[in-house]
């Protein structure tokens, strides 16, 4: 290549890169990184990461980084990335974070990846203790967790130890327990087992409704003070704001309602809000330093927003968001509900392979018994036929014998003796002989009985030889009905994979509308199943505070003492009055703005 040419190529290259820089997006759960235009503004950049994650909820979320002097700042969208105070190393680091939070998650958050991006938010808060969450609560907690990690509780597979690497509950709560780190597992595992049956998004979505309930949740604090100088701590959330005394965070002394809030604005450290009641004096603060009253009018403009957007009927693209959530979660049901079945029917299978197998291994043992009781028979048959032919030889023997006995009887009684001694000698003799030929036909008698005693012996064991046959014959007959290459094929495993797919648009104009799903017999069935898991959840939740109530009274007697901090104590005596997370903001916003004014400048 000419030398000019060359020279020519890197210019134009070392131009082109200039005109772009390198970004860093942090989300909760994964990194990425983006070329953009020098001159890119930062709703170009947001946009781009939305794209990327396929997230169309984008009014949740904004890019949080840490400016030059060490305070988190949002980036404005109106204008140019490098224009805002943004680090100003390569790559340029951004973490992409939820901003404002729903009133209601189950209510609100349509997508999964917006349900699941709020889960990873919400959980490491309350792991780092941004929320305080109570001990029972974080075990319950941690088991949804669990859940939507790894599925179903699985005997054969889970292993002690198993959840030792994950971050499951606070440290504070763990630091304040004599407990085991197996202690913890066991009881986490406890509640893990009852979330069977929950998929990753319902886990996550358990988890955010527990988790709204929590007194801080969704609470952004900033450190105010009165016209009396006094050190408080102002609460910006979904609902209002609230002001709380600075050892108590958790309950709220002074709430003012969104709805109650006409104008907001400030003046160097000075911020003042305005209320709809033109009788209300104007509620007037002071923030340590100017970004800071920046930072709460962002949050505060854009909490309002969502506060009436709510309100009002959904727009078009809301509605067809949450249609295409309807009809993905309508058919995820009917799947799970057919994956349900198949896994019932593939579970009797085996159950019934298992009997058939059961049955034919009986029926095999019982074939071997029987060959073995054969076996026992025939040789019993071959030695009772030894001992009879021995005893028939024995009894001809003794015939034998016996007539040869008679037959010197009778020599002997021919025989005439002519003395007297030899007569009585004779007498004497033959009595002896008569009496060994009695003895001898007693005994050739015996053999005879003895003889055809083991000849019926032996007519018997050939009688039960032949029983033995035909019912090993049965035996054998009857295996044939449950041949193992007959049983049922068992049904292969359901794998359900469900793509979400949607492009980011503009919002349209307010409208009505209404979208029929799907119909028809499944939709019937689907309906009952809905109303029945809805009746199961009501159930639960009767019982969910019992059993919380009972997890605390357990670990109660291994807790250390003078563990507790001010927010344990401040939350059990909220506990011990009856109250929750929203009684007290009911209590806090039922005076007149007049009077909360008048309150708040008091404290």
């Amino acid at each position: 290549m000419p030398l000019v040419n060359m020279k020519k190529a890197s210019k134009a290259a070392a131009k082109s890169s200039g005109k772009v820089f390198l970004v860093q997006v942090q989300t909760m759960d994964e990194e990425m990184e983006f070329k953009i235009e020098r001159k890119a503004t930062g709703k170009e950049l947001f946009e781009l990461v939305c794209k990327t994650i396929g997230l169309r909820e984008t009014w949740y979320f904004g890019l949080q980084y840490i400016d030059s002097k060490s305070y988190i700042a949002w980036l404005k969208f109106d204008k140019k990335v490098l224009d805002q105070d943004v680090p100003k190393e390569s790559p340029v680091t951004f973490l992409f974070l939820a901003k404002f939070y729903p009133e209601d998650v189950s209510e609100e958050l349509i997508q999964e990846i917006t349900q699941h991006l709020f889960f990873l938010q919400v959980k490491q808060s309350i792991l780092n203790m941004d929320i305080y969450c109570p001990p029972e609560a974080s075990v319950l907690l941690a088991s949804y967790a669990v859940q939507a990690k790894y599925g179903d509780y699985d005997e054969g597979t889970y292993k002690p130890g198993m959840l030792a690497s994950d971050d499951l509950l606070p440290q504070r709560v763990i630091d304040q327990y004599e407990m085991t780190s197996e202690m913890w597992e066991e009881r986490i595992k406890t509640w893990y087992i009852d979330q069977r049956g929950f998929t990753r998004s319902e886990a996550e979505m358990e988890y955010l409704k527990i988790a709204q309930d929590l007194e801080m949740y969704a609470e952004n604090y900033f450190s105010i003070k009165n016209k009396r100088n006094t050190d408080l701590w102002l609460g910006v959330n979904a609902l209002g704001l609230n002001i709380y005394e600075q050892d108590n965070r958790l309950v709220p002394k002074v709430t003012f309602p969104w709805n109650e809030i006409k104008n907001i604005s400030f003046k160097d450290k000075k911020f003042s809000i305005k209320a709809i009641d033109k009788k209300s004096p104007d509620f007037v603060f002071y923030a340590q330093k100017l970004r800071i009253n920046k930072l709460i009018l962002e949050l505060c403009v854009g909490n309002h927003e969502l506060f009436m957007r709510r309100r009002r009927p959904d727009s078009m693209e809301i509605q067809q968001m949450k249609a295409q959530a309807r009809e993905e979660k309508i058919n995820k049901k009917m799947e799970r509900l057919r994956y349900t079945k198949e896994k019932k029917l593939k579970e009797d299978a085996i159950r019934e392979k298992e009997e058939l197998e059961r049955r034919l291994s009986q029926l095999q043992d019982d074939v071997r018994i029987a060959q073995e009781s054969l076996m026992r028979s025939e040789e019993t048959a071959e030695l009772l036929g030894e001992k009879a032919r021995i005893a028939e030889e024995e009894a001809s023997l003794l015939s034998q014998k016996a007539s040869e006995a008679e037959n010197e009887k009778k020599r002997i009684q021919m025989s005439a003796m002519k003395t007297e001694e030899e007569k009585v000698n004779m007498e004497i003799r033959a009595r002896d002989a008569e009496y060994l030929a009695k003895r001898l036909l007693e005994d050739s008698e015996q053999r005879v009985r003895e003889a055809d005693l083991l000849k019926e012996e032996l007519r018997h064991a050939k009688l039960e030889e032949r029983l033995a046959k035909e019912k090993l014959f049965e035996v054998t007959r009857g295996s044939v009905s449950y041949p193992v290459t007959e049983l049922w094929p068992l049904p292969s495993d359901l794998s359900t994979h469900i793509t979400l797919s949607a492009d980011c648009g503009p919002n349209e104009s307010t409208t009505e509308g209404h979208c029929d799903l799907l119909a028809g017999t499944d939709i019937s069935q689907l309906s009952l199943e809905i109303e029945k898991e809805r009746v199961e959840y009501t159930e639960k939740s009767k019982c969910l505070q019992e059993h919380l109530r009972e997890l605390k009274s357990e670990i109660e007697v291994l807790k250390k003492e003078d563990t507790n901090n001010m927010l344990d104590r401040l939350h059990d005596e909220s506990v011990l009055r009856g109250e929750n997370k929203y009684s007290t903001l009911r209590q806090a916003s039922a005076n007149t703005t007049q009077s909360r004014v008048t309150m708040f400048e008091q404290l």
